[in-house]
């Protein structure tokens, strides 16, 4: 029985570990619709360096994510970096003025249904994964790396988030990058 139950889990750390697309990789367009009902475009942020974080609305990982992004979209955002957020938790659309105004989100925070997100990111629907994700692009529209859950982040957060950004800014814009979970 033990024997099963690790081959179990190490089953599910292969799907998990394996869920995103390869990058770098174009980033296809992506919709997300704000609470009064507008949309953005991913698209139309070309041309800057993006933080994408796909966040449940109920979820005290990403709420303390989208506090940490606030404070790089203060800091970032003179020198061409965009952070948007898109909530895909159910019921999201009910919780997301009340997510943006108790975080005192600074960024364009809306949401997203769960089909388009997994899709976006290259996850199965049948594949395991954590919130936050954070997804950085390139000025050019390249994703360059992916961070499923916030393992990466949980020792430093902010300075492993401006650490990341800071590749991007720079000429050159960090052509080789793999993907970290």
């Amino acid at each position: 029985m033990r024997k099963l139950f690790l081959l179990t889990l190490l089953t599910l750390a292969s799907l998990a570990t394996s869920s995103f697309a390869v990058t770098p990789r174009k980033s296809p367009e992506f919709v997300i619709t704000m609470p009064d009902g507008s949309q953005k475009l991913l698209s139309a942020y070309r041309g800057k360096v993006v933080v994408m974080a796909f966040m449940f609305t109920t979820c005290p990982h990403c709420q303390k994510t989208a506090g940490v992004l606030a404070k790089v979209q203060t800091e970032y955002a003179a020198k061409g970096v965009q952070v948007l957020g898109a909530t895909f938790d159910d019921g999201a659309p009910l919780r997301i003025n009340e997510f943006n105004r108790s975080l005192g989100l600074n960024f364009p925070c809306g949401t997203a249904t769960r089909g388009p997100v997994l899709e976006y990111l290259g996850i199965a629907p049948n594949q395991p994964f954590f919130v936050p994700i954070l997804v950085f692009i390139d000025k050019t529209g390249m994703i360059r790396s992916e961070y499923i859950g916030d393992e990466h982040f949980l020792l430093d957060q902010e300075v492993n988030i401006r650490a990341e950004i800071d590749k991007y800014l720079k000429p050159g814009g960090a052509i080789t990058s793999v993907t970290k979970k």
